[in-house]
């Protein structure tokens, strides 16, 4: 039976947990995510728990920050003026916006805090600083 193995394209079922059992994400209802395994195209904890899976196989694994998102980065929030963001957007927490770095970067934030004065902007991902668990479920090779 043919395994899994790096530079594969394979496609799988899957849903994502994090630690209380709350779904963060799933393929449920959708197309099965296809992707080349060992190219850096999903989270490196999920990539290194396919080779040697066959196809039809179920699969649970945890998967560690470090190898999901990254740690939580406190550097990565910071303050605004209230009145660096235009008056016609409704600033309140949980907001998503996209900032532009002096090097003309474009980078996705999330609104945390606002006061009269601030605003308080985080660029970590929003799974950023935690463990995932995926099940997994292998549905081709191709």
């Amino acid at each position: 039976m043919t395994q899994v193995k790096p530079g594969d394209t394979v496609r799988i079922h899957y849903t994502g947990t994090l630690s209380d059992g709350t779904t963060f994400d799933s393929s449920e209802g959708r197309d099965p995510l296809e992707f080349t395994v060992g190219s850096g195209q999903i989270i490196p904890g999920l990539d290194k728990a396919l080779p040697g899976m066959a196809v039809g196989e179920n699969k649970t694994v945890e998967i560690p920050c470090g190898e999901a998102y990254g740690e939580h980065q406190p550097e990565a929030v910071q303050s605004v003026d209230r009145a660096q963001i235009p008056e016609n957007i409704e600033v309140k927490p949980g907001l998503q916006l996209q900032v532009q770095t002096p090097q003309g970067q474009t980078v996705p934030v999330v609104v945390t805090e606002v006061s009269e004065s601030e605003v308080v902007l985080d660029a970590n991902h929003p799974l950023a600083g935690r463990d995932l668990t995926f099940a997994i479920e292998l549905v081709e090779i191709a």
